[in-house]
């Protein structure tokens, strides 16, 4: 094995636009890389072996194109997006056997940029969890110790990145699945602004809140794959019709006078002191660079649990609706009517945490309640929004922990009340539909798994996201 799978995507992209490796050797040398490390890893439901093979042959004969500025990179995908005539499961039985017949608007962009596919990821079964532990088909593992979750729900991809199986991949965050795999993990991700990238094809769980996004080992990677997928879609009216910024040719922002607002209701939560330390040392290296640290309040903050989970589970009732044992996926054999059918099918095919969340959601939903829970919560979340966008009026961006807890045993998977809880620092961010970057900056005091911190930035204000990352890479080196 040669070790290109070590390459960053920036350098790996540099390298086959000159000729220097040629997309062949790239795409099989990631797909060795796969192979020797899923029997401890488990990040891929589907391995595209053949196919990357015969596509990066096709990209060798015709020649690098300046024109695609991820040719040849091989990249993974969460297992929700819709890859033509490749299974495509949400890690669930329900769609065990799932061929689609179209490409998500994210796989379509990503092939004319010259990327190459390698493999779908492993994830909570409809993005529908936080450890990756809810996969009908068996839980990722975190690289840096395989006794520990990657994060969810795109865990998968986080721990495939941090494997280096690939240097790229796509995950969804409907309340911090791609940031906080990405911490538990090492890398860094985005959850872009919501908007900035068409949902077409990507299968829905909270369709106010989900966005695809990227991550990677570097920040300049993460802003290379966000330029090749951003973008208006005539098939996604929430896709955003915003102009598309350069964001790979971003420069790191100068650190000295950067205005940090520190919500007081993150910062004083009660966080592990695996985390704790490292996090208020990274606090104590900003401040010493010469940033403006803001301590800041976020009114209504402490309703945002609550909100985020009426909200999200109502719209994933109705979006799970559709798997009926009807029209495609798992079907239950001899019903008796209508109704069984209906009940056998989606007892039988979907997981525990998807069927609580599918029940949280159509209580929420159900006549009597709606104006209760649904309604309100859907004030809330705009109470929620106003305060965020207020807080960044005053501050260049947000920082806050990602997670009050390092990775976690998997003997020790919290109950569900806790694990919602464990949310906290990062769906606020979905509720108000901003950017957030997470990036790591340490390690945990005793234990020595990654520690990751999040900037949340203005609407649309990727750029500025990308160019302070930057600098904090410079501050806090990478950890892959």
């Amino acid at each position: 094995m040669s070790e290109l799978y070590k390459l960053t995507l920036t350098e790996a992209a540099a390298k086959l636009q000159a000729r220097e490796i040629s997309a062949s050797d790239m795409v099989g040398d990631c797909l060795a890389r796969i192979e020797a490390t899923e029997p401890d890893i488990h990040a891929c439901l589907t391995v595209m072996g053949e196919e990357a093979r015969a596509e990066a042959k096709a990209l060798d004969e015709k020649g690098p194109d300046p024109a695609k500025p991820l040719w040849g990179v091989p990249v993974a995908l969460k297992d929700l997006f819709c890859t033509k005539g490749v299974k495509t499961t949400a890690a669930s039985k329900m769609l065990e056997n799932f061929t689609p017949t179209y490409d998500a608007q994210v796989v379509t962009k990503l092939r004319e940029a010259g990327a190459v596919i390698v493999a779908k990821t492993n994830l909570d079964e409809f993005a529908m969890g936080a450890s990756t532990g809810f996969s009908a088909f068996g839980p990722s593992r975190n690289p840096w110790n395989t006794d520990k979750v990657p994060g969810g729900s795109s865990g998968g991809a986080a721990a495939s990145v941090a494997a280096y199986q690939t240097p790229g991949g796509f995950g969804t965050d409907t309340g911090g699945s791609i940031r906080q795999p990405a911490s538990l993990c090492g890398c860094v991700g985005l959850k872009p602004t919501y908007g900035r990238i068409s949902r077409y094809g990507v299968m829905a769980f909270a369709s106010s809140l989900d966005q695809p996004g990227p991550m990677a080992r570097r920040v300049i990677d993460c802003a290379r794959l966000l330029k090749a997928v951003a973008g208006p879609d005539a098939r996604d009216n929430t896709a955003s019709l915003h102009p598309v910024d350069d964001y790979d040719a971003v420069l790191p922002m100068k650190v000295k006078g950067m205005r940090l607002g520190l919500p007081k209701e993150l910062w004083e939560a009660n966080i592990d002191p695996e985390l704790d330390g490292p996090l208020k040392a990274a606090l104590a290296k900003l401040e010493e660079a010469g940033a403006e640290l803001r301590p800041i309040t976020i009114p209504n903050l402490k309703y945002s649990v609550a909100t985020y989970y009426i909200l999200a589970c109502a719209e994933g009732s109705t979006n799970m609706a559709r798997f009926d044992g009807v029209r495609y996926g798992h079907r239950t054999k001899d019903p008796r009517d209508l109704t069984e059918l209906y009940v056998a099918s989606r007892s039988e095919a979907l997981g525990p945490e998807v069927r609580r969340r599918i029940l949280l959601g159509t209580f929420a939903l159900s006549s009597g309640y709606y104006d209760a829970y649904y309604k309100k919560a859907a004030r809330v979340r705009r109470l929620i929004r106003d305060d965020y966008f207020k807080a960044l009026e005053d501050c260049d961006f947000l920082l806050t922990p990602i997670t009050s807890v390092p990775a976690w045993d998997f003997s020790k998977e919290h109950d569900p009340l806790t694990a919602y809880q464990l949310d906290l620092m990062t769906l606020p961010v979905n509720l108000a539909g901003l950017p957030g970057l997470s990036l790591p900056v340490g390690r945990g005091v005793k234990e020595g798994m990654p520690v990751g911190i999040q900037l949340v930035g203005r609407h649309f204000g990727e750029s500025a996201l990308f160019s302070a990352g930057l600098s904090f890479e410079e501050m806090f080196p990478p950890l892959l």
